[in-house]
């Protein structure tokens, strides 16, 4: 007696379908994620061999060859100007990019260490 012909399930159908249509599957796409890191990888060592800066590494100027950190020297300069001093005068003895500095006077705000006299205008607490 023939055994009776078994149909195939549902899966296997739809994993059929896809691989003759040549739709992209999950192991597609995790393979090409791993190639573009490679990619990334030998493009950040090129870029660094060719000495240019990055865009989102920290500028350091000739304040901070001497080692201190950025807010570190903001604090410093803040200091040294007891009555207070205004956000245009830091910049410009920082040569610090505008952003930045806004950042460093957030946190040293948030950690107390300064306080706004009125507004543009710090001092250390």
């Amino acid at each position: 007696m023939p055994k009776p012909k078994l149909s195939p399930s549902f899966d296997a159908m739809i994993k059929f379908f896809l691989q003759h249509a040549n739709f992209a599957t999950k192991q597609d796409f995790n393979k090409l994620i791993d190639k573009i890191d490679v990619l990334e990888k030998h493009i950040r060592k090129l870029s660094e061999n060719k000495n240019q800066p990055k865009t989102h590494s920290i500028t350091k100027n000739k304040l901070q060859e001497k080692g201190e950190s950025a807010s570190g020297i903001v604090l410093n300069i803040i200091k040294e100007n007891k009555a207070g001093i205004s956000f245009a005068d830091i910049k410009s003895k920082t040569n610090f990019e505008e952003k930045k500095l806004r950042n460093i006077i957030y946190r040293l705000g948030k950690l107390k260490k300064i306080t706004h006299k009125e507004r543009g205008l710090y001092r250390v607490i």
